[in-house]
């Protein structure tokens, strides 16, 4: 456990951190919602025996990190992060996997700290500020597949209001829902993800993360022209039954600079736990072509 400003952040490694042996790479986990570092379990182990020291944190209001009443604005939750990193004593650039709302944490460290990632990988979510994400937002209601982007951004706790009571039936819901295989997320890891959801404001702090949307948009947009798109190797990863593809090479050429996309077959959203192996091979393929550059 780590603490900033008040805050724990909780968080699982795998692997010699930096110092301790000869290799000094580390490879950065960010999860999604409504997830937790768990997402990360199957893939864990085989990074850690390919020799990267494995960070997998629960951002701010998720798991067994805090929940404090503000900070879900994606550059506060990469602050996060970044000391974190800097309290293990990671100093040299990172690999840096991130998905769904953690690939917006994740973006935002590369626009805020673009000398401490040597690549980055982006899965399955639209970029506040983008045309891609202005899209998503103003599409009907009644054929939005992320529907949930207008109800969990509503003012007033209507979420919570709505959700309470049924937090087990809807938090399932949004496995199976946007899964290719609805096994991939067993009963059990669904029940311990609804543990973590349901803890004392938990949900609300999950919810906050949508609320703050309109500021990550307008950092986003200030980043963007401040610094124009980001230099380093970016990774477009999606499902083929997901969202994501469609809208993901012009999306990320709209903010970085040297972009490839790549499609994970036979998978939705949840591809870390839908095809781990498929996930770690094409990961591993993306380290190769870009490791020195």
């Amino acid at each position: 456990m780590f603490e900033r400003e008040g805050v724990r952040i909780h968080y699982v490694t795998a692997g010699t951190p930096p110092g301790k042996s000869d290799n000094d790479r580390t490879i950065v986990l960010l999860h999604g919602w409504p997830q937790t570092w768990w997402e990360w379990r199957h893939v864990m182990e085989p990074l850690c025996n390919d020799g990267w020291f494995v960070v997998a944190p629960d951002y701010r209001g998720a798991g067994g990190s805090s929940k404090p009443a503000s900070g879900y604005d994606k550059q506060t939750m990469a602050a996060d992060i970044r000391a974190l990193l800097l309290h293990l004593g990671v100093t040299n650039p990172i690999t840096l996997v991130s998905h769904d709302l953690g690939m917006l944490v994740g973006y935002a460290f590369a626009t805020l700290y673009p000398d401490d990632v040597e690549r980055l990988v982006l899965m399955e979510a639209p970029i506040p500020g983008t045309k891609a994400f202005q899209s998503v937002a103003t599409t009907r209601f009644s054929e939005a597949k992320l529907w949930h982007f207008h109800l969990h951004g509503a003012a007033d706790n209507v979420a919570e209001m709505l959700i309470a009571g049924s937090e087990f039936s809807y938090l399932r819901s949004f496995y199976v829902r946007l899964s290719s295989n609805p096994d991939a997320i067993s009963l059990s890891d669904v029940q311990r993800y609804v543990a973590d959801y349901t803890s004392p404001g938990a949900m609300r702090a999950g919810l906050e993360l949508y609320r703050a949307f309109g500021k990550d948009e307008d950092d986003n947009r200030r980043m963007l022209s401040e610094k124009g798109r980001l230099k380093m190797p970016v990774l477009g990863l999606g499902g083929t039954a997901s969202f994501f593809l469609p809208l993901a090479e012009e999306m990320l050429l709209e903010v970085a600079e040297n972009v490839s996309v790549r499609a994970i077959e036979d998978s939705g959203h949840w591809i870390a736990e839908e095809q781990p192996d498929t996930f770690l091979r094409e990961l591993r393929r993306f380290i190769q072509e870009t490791d020195g550059k």
